[in-house]
């Protein structure tokens, strides 16, 4: 048992209290008649009530706890989610998604989804480019789509958006633009290609509380460079993802935890010609590849 900050450790008694407590708690959902939600509930109880006494929390802490919280909301708006941010920095997200894309075989690994997916993005076609404008070097990006089995995927459906070379998405900017963001599908053996920017490192909105704990425990904001993936596939498990620049400094110190070493690719830089498509273009760019593997549905 962890003391209190006043260097006492709680005798028997005070134990006795604190958990006959705890079972209160946990016992007014016995009668709940959603037996997830009462699972749920009472998971919540135990684990909070289980961190309280460890840490012997003291009331200042908990009414600071409390003030965080209600700034979280606070700041909190239909463009910015900051107890999203909060749980990313906490690696809950990433562990969310751990926990719900087990392995499979040798299924591509997910990671988070990040907050700056848009629904209807547009259309490109094999080879297109998404980056629409977006300033940032070009990169070309090509892959295949296949199954655990190693069946090509044709008509996959595949999503992908990302920042620009000033760290920002299109629906940071001011303009409405729509950029670094598009959808393509895969041909007949499961393959695609595409333009895009190459991925750089950017901050994670750090102007709000969750900046604040950032600041006070020691740790960066950055997010490391990743290009996002959704991947959809009838009889397949949907997958979201990202890839990662190996060699950026940031991999190790990611602060969302997104990075898995399967998805960390080389993107390898290129002199102006010959690009794979015949495209001019001005000065170097880069070139990587991303092979997919979806899990079955049932997984």
């Amino acid at each position: 048992m962890t003391t209190h900050p006043t260097g006492t450790a709680p005798g028997p008694e005070q134990q006795l209290r604190e958990a006959e407590l705890t079972d209160r708690v946990t016992a007014s959902f016995d009668s709940c008649p959603d037996p997830r939600l009462r699972q749920l509930m009472s998971g919540l109880v135990r684990h909070l009530h289980a961190y309280v006494r460890e840490v012997r929390l003291t009331e200042e802490e908990w009414n600071r706890a409390i003030d965080f919280l209600t700034r979280c909301g606070d700041i909190t708006d239909d463009r910015r989610q900051e107890f999203i941010l909060l749980s990313d920095v906490l690696g809950a997200s990433m562990q969310t998604v751990t926990v719900n894309n087990e392995a499979h075989g040798d299924a591509t690994e997910a990671t988070v989804f990040g907050p700056f997916f848009v629904e209807d993005s547009p259309a490109v076609p094999l080879g297109g480019d998404i980056s629409a404008g977006a300033p940032g070097e070009p990169c070309w990006v090509e892959g295949t789509v296949i199954d655990t089995a190693g069946t090509p995927l044709a008509g996959a459906r595949i999503e992908v958006w990302e920042a620009d070379e000033t760290g920002h998405y299109d629906v940071q900017h001011d303009d409405h633009r729509t950029a670094a963001r598009g959808h393509l599908v895969t041909d007949s053996q499961g393959r695609f290609r595409f333009w895009a920017v190459t991925p750089t490192p950017y901050p994670i909105p750090h102007d709000g509380p969750v900046g604040e704990l950032l600041k006070s425990v020691g740790r960066s904001p950055m997010r490391a460079s990743h290009l996002h993936f959704k991947v959809t596939h009838e009889d397949c498990r949907t997958l979201v993802t990202h890839i990662f620049v190996r060699g950026d400094e940031l991999l190790d110190s990611d602060a969302v935890f997104g990075v898995r070493d399967s998805l960390v690719k080389d993107f390898e830089q290129q002199p102006a010609a010959p690009t794979p498509d015949g495209r001019i273009v001005q000065g170097p760019w880069t070139r990587a590849r991303f092979d997919i593997v979806l899990a079955p549905a049932k997984a």
